[in-house]
């Protein structure tokens, strides 16, 4: 299932470029994680303009904060700076969003209830714009009946929460509460801004390479990086979708809000995906899935030796999951991923009207195996469309957008 690995660098959001955002700190020790997301989202291109409550300032300073800013930081209603003394009236009429992180337990009952006794709590409730609150607290106090039903009552009021997460708390206590970490907090604010292209939609996503042993140190794998696949993840769940990974053997981190499972072999991603296949309405076969695995793997490894020679390996053939998804009676709508060597516009055409698929993307593999970019072509009844070059996130962007104004029942998509 999903692994706890965190990235050095999120996918960058060409959503959040441009977009003005008033970041809002309450007390807590988990502000710390917010001078990281400061920098993360001011590397996207957002500007972020910076509020702290009194408690807040007791566990980072103002300063470091308007470093990694680069705006002054308030933290009083009654700052001078303000030239009509109205900073919780000024200060939020820019803001794309409000994102109050970390949202103490306190500062969550203060939003419910319409509380506004300080600068952050009256700009929270002056704003014209959303609110996203990211909570962060010991375990007893998230669970404690009356944070649920504060938390419950800004769901009502249309305050998006974002998290909390499980895990390890400074308290040296273990559960919920627990702030998202600042690469899922800027994914889950990049998803925010992205259109919902695909609301209401279950997507399926295979990635990454599969492992075929040969004995138990050995195998048969393929370069496949599993990039484009995890991107198209990211890209799939900030559309609004609901997304299961089914990734090979990568170390690539799980994307925010996507639900991930781990396979190795060929026969065990087929088996996740048929499992999955009847809850899903789209499924887009990334991964690079070995055709044949070694008929008689061997429990114990291979020894050599000079009298022995090279082993003689014999092949099966492994099931071919899109094609068994794609014939379903009543099957998802299937895109298909094909990495040729060459002729990709004679072999991209073919393999679409072999499978039955109504969409297939296909590259040039040894050329995008590996890399940060890509450049496809799009396969489908019209014929094909050539894809400038481009990042993979902001390729994956793309083909999503592509992916939905071609779904049949269009008046699911927002």
């Amino acid at each position: 299932m999903a692994k706890p690995a965190e990235p050095a660098e999120p996918a960058q959001s060409a959503a959040l470029a441009g977009k003005h955002l008033m970041l809002g700190m309450t007390g807590g020790i988990a502000c710390y994680k917010i001078a990281e997301l400061t920098r993360l989202l001011t590397k996207a291109g957002a500007t972020v303009q910076i509020a702290m409550t009194e408690a807040a300032t007791q566990f980072i300073t103002p300063v470091t904060m308007q470093a990694l800013s680069g705006r002054p930081v308030y933290t009083s209603q009654w700052d001078a700076r303000i030239g009509n003394n109205m900073a919780h009236i000024d200060l939020s009429r820019e803001a794309q969003a409000i994102v109050i992180a970390p949202a103490s337990a306190d500062f969550l009952a203060k939003l419910a209830h319409g509380m506004a006794d300080d600068l952050l709590s009256t700009l929270c409730l002056a704003r014209e714009c959303e609110l996203l609150v990211v909570p962060a607290m010991n375990r007893q106090m998230w669970s404690n009946s009356a944070t649920q039903r504060n938390v419950a009552q800004l769901r009502a009021d249309g305050v998006h929460v974002l998290g909390p997460d499980s895990g390890a708390q400074a308290c040296g206590e273990v559960g919920d509460g627990r702030m998202l970490e600042p690469h899922a907090t800027f994914e889950a604010i990049a998803s925010f801004f992205q259109p919902k292209v695909l609301a209401g939609r279950r997507v399926l996503i295979t990635a990454g390479p599969t492992f075929e042993p040969i004995d138990p140190v050995r195998g048969i794998t393929n370069r496949s990086s599993g990039k484009m696949g995890f991107a198209l993840a990211r890209a799939a769940q900030q559309a609004g979708a609901d997304v299961r990974l089914v990734a090979g053997p990568v170390s690539l981190p799980t994307p925010w809000g996507v639900v991930r499972e781990d396979v190795e072999t060929a026969q065990q991603m087929y088996d996740a995906v048929v499992q999955s296949a009847n809850d899903c309405d789209v499924f887009i076969a990334v991964a690079a899935v070995a055709d044949w695995r070694v008929d008689q793997a061997s429990s114990q490894k291979i020894k050599k030796t000079a009298e022995r020679g090279a082993p003689s390996l014999s092949f099966v053939e492994n099931p071919d999951i899109l094609a068994t998804i794609a014939a379903l009676p009543s099957p998802p709508y299937c895109v298909g991923f094909a990495a040729e060597s060459g002729e990709l516009e004679t072999h991209g055409e073919e393999k679409r009207l072999r499978k039955k698929l109504p969409l297939l993307i296909g590259n040039l593999g040894p050329q995008t195996f590996g890399r940060n970019d890509n450049e496809v072509v799009l396969f489908d009844n019209n014929g094909l469309t050539r894809m400038p070059r481009m990042d993979k996130d902001a390729l994956a962007a793309t083909l999503v957008r592509e992916i939905a104004r071609r779904l049949p029942d269009t008046s699911l998509i927002s």
